[in-house]
């Protein structure tokens, strides 16, 4: 090792760039990169999200229909054949509530949620949910348990 090869540690000396718009002297003056004339060349440009350089964006191209009701409940699904699997890892005993479906991950804590039909239970249980579907009530009476509705 010299002083011909001697170089600053590695990641430690970060490159300075290009200086621009600091004098015609720079070679990156009088336009400063920005070419000339048009939105981009000027200060405080920012393109709009989906501007497509005036031609009609796609969103207001693409026709639109349906109705969205502002006043819809969503729930969160649980299904039975998910509560019985907890079941079967003895993660929940004989009772599921609101509480124990957010702990476990399957609910968020501002959702609603609705016990569905899918799968079949094997053991009573008394299960509290925001609503139930018609099948999964009579599938949990079925087995011995209790649906309470919130």
């Amino acid at each position: 090792m010299d002083l011909s090869n001697l170089k600053p540690a590695e990641g430690s000396v970060k490159n300075q760039g290009k200086r621009i718009g600091r004098g015609q002297g720079s070679g990156k003056g009088g336009t400063a990169t920005r070419g000339h004339k048009g939105a981009k060349s000027r200060s405080g440009y920012s393109k709009k999200l989906g501007f497509e350089g005036g031609q009609m964006p796609l969103q207001r191209r693409v026709p639109k229909f349906g109705f969205t009701n502002i006043n819809r409940v969503e729930y969160q699904g649980v299904n039975l054949d998910t509560l019985q699997k907890l079941v079967e890892e003895k993660v929940i005993k004989d009772s599921v509530d609101f509480e124990t479906l957010l702990s476990l991950g399957l609910v968020g804590k501002n959702e609603l949620v609705k016990i569905l039909g899918r799968g079949e239970l094997k053991t009573k249980l008394t299960v509290t949910a925001h609503k139930f579907t018609a099948t999964a009530k009579a599938a949990i009476e079925a087995a011995g348990g209790e649906a309470v509705t919130l």
